[in-house]
């Protein structure tokens, strides 16, 4: 079994590493941090069809086993029927600061009221401060979230404002899960 170290990796250079090694090796041992770098790579495996098996391997690392069965893995986690919405700021528009954080609060509660959810939300840069504890947001992200909406917040952004701990809301991704999302969506809407 090949055994890769991807402690101490930037995201998205787990995720890409191990997808890298998996087109190579059926099976994988993969090292990894706590936090957003275990959880992307075992949200990539998984929706990809493999099976895993994770250890704690100390308090700030994991060991991820990744296999998969005689069928073959699958090529991407997003439907191409699906409508993505990408929310890169914590306010809406570029006018004043204050009106853009009201527009986006009536924004995502009025998604509540509507007949067509986006299928995921992706936060990113300070969008993700929308997803953390605090928010103004964050009950009617949970109920989006309920209604079946995936939440999803940027790992890296999270980190750069230091709010990993803070999440409320949702999970955490990588740019490579990003990118699929977006190029495979039957629509992606930008705010």
């Amino acid at each position: 079994m090949k055994v890769i170290d991807c402690r101490k990796m930037a995201c998205p250079a787990p995720v890409i590493t191990v997808k890298k090694a998996l087109e190579e090796h059926s099976e994988l041992q993969v090292l990894l941090d706590n936090g957003a770098p275990r959880e992307n790579v075992s949200r990539f495996a998984r929706n990809r069809g493999y099976q895993l098996c994770e250890e704690q391997a100390d308090s700030g690392s994991w060991i991820i086993t990744i296999t998969h069965d005689n069928e073959s893995p699958k090529t991407t986690s997003a439907n191409p029927d699906e409508h993505v919405m990408i929310i890169s700021s914590c306010f809406l528009g570029n006018g004043p600061e204050e009106l853009g954080k009201l527009l986006i609060k009536n924004l995502i509660h009025t998604l509540l009221e509507t007949a067509n959810q986006p299928a995921r939300m992706l936060f990113l840069n300070s969008g993700v401060f929308l997803t953390t504890k605090g928010s103004d947001v964050l009950e009617a992200l949970e109920k989006l979230e309920g209604m079946g909406v995936e939440i999803l917040s940027c790992g890296l952004c999270l980190d750069f404002f230091d709010l990993k701990d803070k999440i409320g809301v949702g999970g955490t991704t990588n740019m490579l899960s990003i990118a699929d999302n977006l190029l495979n969506a039957a629509q992606v809407v930008k705010l």
